[in-house]
């Protein structure tokens, strides 16, 4: 299916995501996505985005902080349900620990584990493709964010490429590679994880970002060509949760 032509958002897009080499199995040995004029993603802070707020996110600031159709523009609308290849690609095994948790971290949609406290999420269905995306706000302690990020940084060397079962799709051979984000939040981690099997490949790339004791997850998947805005509306969901953590301090 041709996919039409990137989306126009409402603020400027980042320059086009480009897939470097990945290398082979060895340690240490990972692939890496980078985007032109975006810091590479890591769990190190960087300067605080903003002074964290003395109280912890309410449910009602987190549903207020999520994205809504018109921050990702006309391609975007309300998800339809679970994608199709949630339960046919994502819901698969492998004898490798590590890489394990990773792949019931990307079905359940948890990278950050289950929430604990405050969370709201939104899904938005591709209406001209096959992507679906998903944004989270949730309310975590901020060493538990790192030490998630940590490991979620540790994934392109310790499962750089290996092999899992699916019941439906038959086996999938599965790359990890970095996924550069934009300089956004406290300390920040992506992933692109792709599967390719015999009759199609999933590509799924989460962005993981941390505001303190907040966190935003974004989480894209696609069978098609993965989509181009997913850093602008990443910056736009950090955007608005400082909005919603400020109009809070203004109140106070």
């Amino acid at each position: 299916m041709l996919r039409p032509p990137a989306r126009v958002l409402l603020a400027p897009v980042l320059t086009v995501v480009a897939l470097l080499t990945a290398a082979a199995c060895a340690p240490g040995q990972a692939g890496r996505v980078t985007e032109a004029a975006a810091s590479p993603s890591a769990a190190r802070p960087s300067a605080p985005a903003f002074a964290s707020p003395a109280s912890a996110l309410t449910q009602e600031q987190a549903q207020k902080a999520l994205l809504t159709e018109a921050d990702l523009g006309p391609a975007w609308g309300p998800t339809q349900g679970a994608a199709t290849w949630r339960d046919g690609v994502l819901k698969a095994w492998t004898e490798m620990p590590e890489c394990q948790r990773l792949l019931e971290a990307l079905y359940t949609d948890e990278p950050l584990g289950a929430p604990s406290g405050a969370h709201a999420v939104v899904a938005f269905d591709d209406r001209y493709g096959e992507a679906q995306l998903r944004h989270q706000v949730l309310a975590l302690r901020a060493e538990d964010v790192d030490r998630a990020l940590a490991w979620l940084g540790t994934l392109p060397r310790t499962c750089p490429r290996f092999t899992a079962t699916t019941t439906r799709s038959g086996v999938q051979n599965v790359q990890v590679m970095d996924l550069a984000l934009p300089d956004v939040g406290d300390a920040r981690q992506g992933l692109r994880v792709t599967f390719t099997g015999v009759s199609a490949a999933l590509t799924v790339d989460v962005a993981v970002v941390r505001l303190g004791d907040d966190a935003v997850v974004l989480t894209t998947g696609t069978l098609g060509t993965p989509p181009e805005d997913t850093a602008e509306s990443l910056r736009r969901g950090v955007d608005r949760l400082m909005e919603v953590r400020n109009q809070e301090r203004l109140q106070a």
